[in-house]
Parts: C-alpha cells; sequence; structure tokens
C-alpha cells in the first residue's frame, strides 16, 4: 500500500478534495451598529452592520466564495417575531445591499424567528400539554411569511432552521402561490438539539429565556429519527438538506446523503470555537485541523459545507 503514498503519487491518487465551491459563509448582520463587533465566543468573527454587509460578500466573492448565509440581528424584539418579515428588516437589507454590489453571489437566508422573538423560541410560543411550549401550525404561519419577503429582498435560497412538523410542505406553497417558484428551500432537516451552539447565541443574541429547545429539535441518541426527519423534508419538496451540526454526526450525514437530494452540514459556532482556542493555545495546527475537519466531513457525504472558516479555508486552497 505505500507504493501509492510517495508524495508525488498521493495528490493523483486522493479520493477527496476540497473545493472553494464546496464552502457556504455564514454572516451575522446586526441593524443596531455602526461598524464591525467582533464576536467574543468566535474569535475572529464579527457582526457587522447593514451598511458595511456588501464590502464584506464582496470581499469574500474575491476569495472565491460564492454563497454567504445570512443571520439577522434587529433592532427590535416581540413575542411574534414581527421585524422577521419586515420589509425593512435587517436581513431584507442586507439582501438588498449584496445583490447590488455582487449579483452573482447566492444569498442564502436562515429562516426562523429566535433572533427576533423576546423569549428567543423559534416561533409562537403557547400553552402545550407540558406547559409553554413551541405551537407547530402558528409558527407555520410565521415562517411562511419570513421566507416570503426574503423572496421578496432577491434571496436565492431561503432555508428554514426552525425544525417545525411541515415547514418545508408549508413554505414550497407559500413561495409558488407567490410566484417564487425559482427560489430553493435549503432545509436544515436534521438538525439536533447540541450542546455546540453555545457561540452562536452571542453571536446572534438568540437565547432563550425558558426551557429548551429539545421538543423540536432532535436528540443526539437518534439516528432513526434523524434520517426520517430529512426524508420527510424531502419528500415535502426540499431542494438541499442539512445536517447540523457537523462533526459529531457524520454517520448521520453519511445515512441523509443516500437520500439523494444535495446535503449541506454546517459546522457550528462551537466547533468552530474549540478549533479556535485550541490553535491559540498551540494544541492545535489550526489550518491541518480545519482542512483535515472539512475533508472529513465531505468525504461522509456533505455536498456543501457552512463553516466560519471559509474565507480562511480559500486562501489556503490558493496557497496549495
Amino acid at each position: 500500500m505505500r507504493r501509492s503514498r510517495s508524495r508525488n503519487i498521493q495528490p493523483l491518487l486522493r479520493e477527496i478534495s476540497l473545493s472553494k465551491t464546496d464552502l457556504i459563509a455564514p454572516l451575522f448582520v446586526d441593524e443596531l451598529i455602526t461598524a464591525p463587533r467582533p464576536i467574543e465566543a468566535m474569535p475572529g468573527q464579527f457582526r457587522y452592520p447593514v451598511s458595511g454587509i456588501a464590502g464584506v460578500a464582496s470581499a469574500l466573492w474575491k476569495k472565491g466564495i460564492r454563497a454567504i448565509l445570512l443571520f439577522g440581528v434587529p433592532k427590535e424584539k416581540d413575542s411574534g417575531g414581527t421585524s422577521a418579515y419586515l420589509p425593512e428588516g435587517v436581513v431584507q437589507q442586507a439582501v438588498r445591499r449584496v445583490k447590488a454590489e455582487v449579483p452573482s453571489m447566492v444569498v442564502i437566508t436562515d429562516v426562523c424567528a429566535c433572533e427576533y422573538t423576546d423569549h428567543g423560541h423559534c416561533g409562537i410560543v403557547g400553552e402545550t400539554r407540558c406547559g409553554p411550549d413551541l405551537l407547530n401550525d402558528q409558527s407555520l404561519i410565521l415562517m411562511n411569511k419570513i421566507a416570503l419577503s426574503y423572496a421578496e429582498s432577491g434571496a436565492d435560497i431561503v432555508a428554514p432552521s426552525c425544525m417545525l412538523d411541515g415547514m418545508v410542505g408549508s413554505i414550497r406553497t407559500a413561495l409558488d402561490d407567490a410566484g417564487f417558484e425559482e427560489v430553493l428551500i435549503m432545509s436544515y432537516s436534521t438538525k439536533f438539539a447540541s450542546a455546540l451552539y453555545g457561540p452562536f447565541r452571542e453571536a446572534a443574541d438568540s437565547g432563550f429565556t425558558f426551557g429548551d429547545r429539545s421538543t423540536y429539535q432532535l436528540s443526539p441518541g437518534n439516528s432513526r429519527e434523524a434520517f426520517l426527519e430529512s426524508q420527510m423534508d424531502a419528500d415535502e419538496g426540499a431542494d438541499i438538506l442539512m445536517v447540523k451540526p457537523a462533526g459529531f454526526y457524520l454517520d448521520v450525514l453519511s445515512e441523509v446523503a443516500t437520500i439523494g437530494l444535495p446535503v449541506a452540514a454546517y459546522q457550528v459556532s462551537g466547533e468552530y470555537s474549540m478549533i479556535k482556542c485550541a490553535a491559540k493555545n498551540g494544541w492545535l495546527n489550526e489550518r491541518e485541523t480545519v482542512l483535515e475537519s472539512l475533508t472529513c466531513i465531505k468525504r461522509a457525504g456533505a455536498d456543501l459545507i457552512i463553516t466560519y472558516f471559509a474565507g480562511e479555508v480559500a486562501g489556503w486552497l490558493d496557497e496549495e
């Protein structure tokens, strides 16, 4: 076997290679700031003002990144998440600015309400048999409004992350009825109730005021249920499926890839911050660890990888 591992032969026989077009860069847009604000829990990441987001997207485009995923931090929150679907909402403004500056950039918008509700849950909350919790069908109506407002602003892909039953079918119908048949849905189809989202909640100001999200996100131990969630979203009309987080769930990613649709994997904030902190302390080589982690995610079946390392990786790939 070692004959094929000589240094000049290895590149010819490599089974999996990363490409810039594999990568999607998540970006946070804050309606309340006028200059980039560092995210303490995610070294090297920032919240960007609406006025500056087009420049960030343009810089990524010049590096070879062809898709971004936008998250908004609004100036106002309420129990119904109403600022999420305002025509002049933070993400809606950001989409228009990016499309004006970089028309060919694929703009994906996260469709959820956790950043926009004062309780921090992913939709409309009410009484259930187990006390206050997310109400499924009432929240679907809200998701339809959010997705439509993003499509009207020019988003190429809407990405529902709320893990509501029926969310893909509901949004697909709403988009089609409004004439947005060409807007894709990238569903967070298999999203686990993970401890790895902690840094994101600082980044997006999306922490919850009571309970947790385990009644709508998946239990980490349930692989069969995880596969069924993606299969159901595929049946409802999803164009792209997703597994989130990525690194701890490569077995699930591999299974979801067998459905046959394109699959995205989200290397989440906790994965990013663990590598960053270990590298800062000299415990890991950052570049080698990041490239290995992304290669393994792709090897497991991901067609697209959402990663906060996207910009850095683009530069590293150029060097190679």
